[in-house]
């Protein structure tokens, strides 16, 4: 099969980590760039992108470019194309439009237009058409514009790869799961060390750490993808590639583990590590982490989404100077690290980051920060 162009979508922040994760799957010339991440590969390997890749939201394949100055060469390049080799007149569809530059300017009303395209095309060939479906549609197109470059690219994955099967309940406010994933891996976790994640809320970041400790692809999970309703779905290569990367899955001797001091949090993550058949791999209990302390001298990872005041108004100050206190007093050796939009709130931990990365949770602008704790001082640290 011969290899064409494809498209990543990601989060702000994790290009480079995606960069880095179709490297190590094998992809072909990858260039980064803006919440995107392009690459080569062919059918077989959108396949194993949709199904491994833990920091993308979205596979896209091109299938046409063309220069449009007005609404109407939009309409008309889009009419001219060959809808029928993707799709007939009894699937559903729909558009997503993202633009830049000045000559269009409202996404939704190129959307439509783009719909218009499509419906008289089918109508003037069938004497029927495809109707639109917002929420499960059959064939998901994205229209990428840049000035009077216009990309069409079709939608591989159907949902966000965000949405990975095993979550079915959650606690107030959930980490998006390629998030969480993003978070670990810019960590620098080497899967060698315990992880702790001492405010686990549903279980989130302990499920994605223990997928990647496992090697377990981290959409395996999923009831579907978009592209088994490709006219070219070969269920066949699926199942061997599917195959081929779980006999990648090992055990883990190590510890995975979380905490949180609400009851009903331990209860949603219980279920949704059972979801994801990690049972054996995470352990969570219902405990206050500001009244635990280290077990061991052993290195020791830490990764949080603590609240950041939203829901918490009276004592975020208390709540960051506690994490602070715990860190430091009980838990020396350790490589903590919490996403926050509250930065006020983060001055009261009473540690310097050494890093501070620049993320976005949802629509918050946020800060993934590094507090390393030394066993001892950092002077004695060093010298060792």
């Amino acid at each position: 099969m011969d290899n064409f162009k494809i498209v990543a979508k990601t989060f702000y922040g994790m290009e480079d980590v995606l960069a880095k994760e179709l490297l190590e799957l094998g992809a072909q010339k990858i260039k980064v760039g803006n919440r995107i991440v392009t690459f080569y590969g062919d059918k077989g390997f959108i396949y194993k992108a949709n199904l491994c890749l833990h920091t993308a939201l979205k596979i896209l394949k091109p299938v046409y470019q063309f220069k449009a100055n007005s609404n109407e060469e939009l309409y008309d390049q889009l009419y001219s194309f060959n809808w029928d080799h993707f799709m007939n007149h009894t699937n559903t569809f729909v558009f997503d439009s993202v633009l830049s530059g000045n000559i269009f300017n409202h996404s939704l009303f190129v959307s439509q237009k783009a719909k218009d395209a499509l419906v008289d095309k089918f109508r003037d060939i069938n004497k029927d058409r495809p109707n639109v479906d917002l929420k499960h549609p059959d064939f998901r197109f994205h229209l990428h514009i840049n000035n009077n470059i216009c990309n069409l690219l079709l939608d591989s994955s159907g949902e966000s790869l965000h949405k990975r099967g095993y979550r079915t309940i959650t606690n107030i406010a959930p980490i998006n799961e390629v998030l969480a994933a993003g978070i670990i891996k810019l960590s620098g976790w080497d899967k060698k060390c315990d992880f702790l994640d001492p405010m686990c809320g549903s279980g989130t970041l302990l499920i994605e750490a223990a997928m990647m400790a496992c090697n377990i692809p981290a959409n395996i999970n999923r009831d579907e993808f978009a592209f088994e309703k490709w006219p070219d779905w070969d269920l066949e290569l699926f199942d061997t590639i599917q195959n081929s990367q779980l006999k990648k899955v090992k055990e883990t001797e190590i510890k995975i583990f979380g905490y949180d001091k609400s009851p009903s949090a331990i209860v949603k993550s219980k279920e949704n590590i059972k979801n994801a058949s990690l049972s054996d791999f995470i352990s969570v209990n219902n405990t206050d982490f500001f009244q635990s302390k280290k077990s061991s001298n052993e290195k020791l990872q830490i990764v949080s989404n603590p609240p950041y005041g939203e829901r918490l108004k009276t004592d975020i100050k208390d709540l960051y100077k506690n994490i602070g206190d715990t860190l430091k007093v009980k838990y020396s050796n350790t490589d903590a690290w919490f996403i926050t939009s509250n930065l006020d709130a983060m001055k009261f931990i009473g540690l310097r980051p050494s890093r501070k990365i620049k993320l976005f949770n949802g629509k918050l602008e946020s800060r993934l920060l590094h507090f390393p704790v030394y066993a001892g001082t950092k002077r004695i640290h060093k010298l060792k």
